[in-house]
C-alpha cells in the first residue's frame, strides 16, 4: 500500500513538473514573439508597383496616379507627405548621399576634409569621401532624422557612383560597397526602406540588401538586364528614361514592351524631373 502511495505521489510530481515545463515553454514563445514584434520593420515593396518621380517643389494640391512617389527630402513638407499618404501613396525621400549641394542647409555638418572636387554635370555639388564613414555619420543622421520627422517611408540615396568619377579621392568599388552597407543599416535601423540608385554592378549582390533599384537611362544605355536580380528577389525595378535621349514613340514601342516582359515599372521623364510624366499604356 505504501509502495502504491509512493508511486502515485511520484506520478503527480512528474505531471506537475511537465505542466510547469510546458508553461515555461509557452512563456518563452510569447517572449520570442514580443521580441520579434519589437524589432524594427520598414516598407518593402514588391515588384510591379507603379512609380513616379518629381523633384520640383510640390504644391499642396498635387496628385499622382502611381502607387509610389519619389520627392525631394528638403523641399517637401510633412503636410505634403501626409497628403500623399492620404491618397494611398508610399513616399520616398530623395537625398544625395555621395555629394553635397552648396544650397543645402546642412553643409556645415561636414568637415572640410571629406569634401572633394566639383561634380561637373552638377556644378553646385561636390563629391564626398565616402571612405570616411564615421565623419559622414552626423550629416547622414541629420538627413535621416529630417526624413523621419516628415513621415517618409524610404530613402533614395543619389550619387553612389563616386568610384567611377573624378572626386579628388581614391575611391574603389569596394569602398562603395562598404558605404552602401553603412547606408542600408542606417536606414533600416530607423525603420526606413532604401533603394539602390543606378550602379548596375552592385545588383547581383545588393539586390539582397537594398529594397528596390532606381535606374536612369538603363534601356537607352543597354544595361537594363543588369538589374534583373531585383526581380528575382521580387523587388521593384523603377526604370526611368529621359526625353533628351528617348522619344515618346521609342519609349512606347520599344521600352514599354521590354519593361513589361522584364516586370519593370518604367516611366519617361524630362531630365529636370518636374511633374510631367509619360507612362506605358
Amino acid at each position: 500500500m505504501k509502495n502504491t502511495i509512493l508511486v502515485s505521489m511520484m506520478m503527480l510530481s512528474l505531471t506537475a513538473c511537465r505542466k510547469e515545463s510546458a508553461n515555461n515553454g509557452d512563456n518563452n514563445v510569447a517572449s520570442g514573439n514580443q521580441d520579434q514584434a519589437a524589432q524594427v520593420s520598414w516598407w518593402q515593396p514588391k515588384a510591379g508597383v507603379t512609380f513616379d518621380w518629381c523633384l520640383d517643389d510640390l504644391k499642396n494640391s498635387d496628385t499622382f496616379t502611381a502607387e509610389v512617389v519619389d520627392v525631394d527630402a528638403f523641399t517637401t513638407t510633412a503636410q505634403q507627405v501626409a497628403a500623399l499618404h492620404a491618397q494611398g501613396k508610399k513616399v520616398i525621400a530623395y537625398i544625395s548621399a555621395g555629394t553635397i549641394e552648396d544650397d543645402r542647409p546642412d553643409i556645415n555638418l561636414l568637415p572640410k576634409e571629406v569634401i572633394g572636387q566639383v561634380y561637373p554635370e552638377w556644378p553646385k555639388e561636390r563629391w564626398l569621401d565616402i571612405r570616411q564613414r564615421e565623419k559622414l555619420r552626423p550629416w547622414l543622421n541629420s538627413r535621416i532624422d529630417r526624413i523621419l520627422s516628415k513621415g517618409f517611408d524610404a530613402i533614395e540615396p543619389d550619387n553612389l557612383d563616386s568610384y567611377s568619377n573624378e572626386t579628388g579621392f581614391d575611391i574603389s568599388i569596394n569602398d562603395t560597397k562598404l558605404y552602401c552597407d553603412f547606408l542600408i543599416k542606417l536606414a533600416h535601423d530607423k525603420g526606413l526602406g532604401i533603394g539602390q540608385k543606378n550602379v548596375p554592378e552592385l545588383s547581383a549582390e545588393y539586390s539582397k540588401k537594398f529594397d528596390w533599384v532606381l535606374t536612369e537611362d538603363a534601356f537607352d544605355q543597354k544595361w537594363e538586364n543588369d538589374v534583373k536580380p531585383y526581380i528575382a528577389q521580387n523587388k521593384p525595378v523603377f526604370a526611368v528614361e529621359y526625353t533628351d535621349q528617348t522619344s515618346q514613340s521609342t519609349f512606347s514601342n520599344t521600352v514599354c514592351p521590354k519593361a513589361k516582359n522584364l516586370k519593370y515599372s518604367a516611366i519617361l521623364k524630362k531630365r529636370g524631373l518636374d511633374k510631367w510624366v509619360f507612362k506605358c499604356k
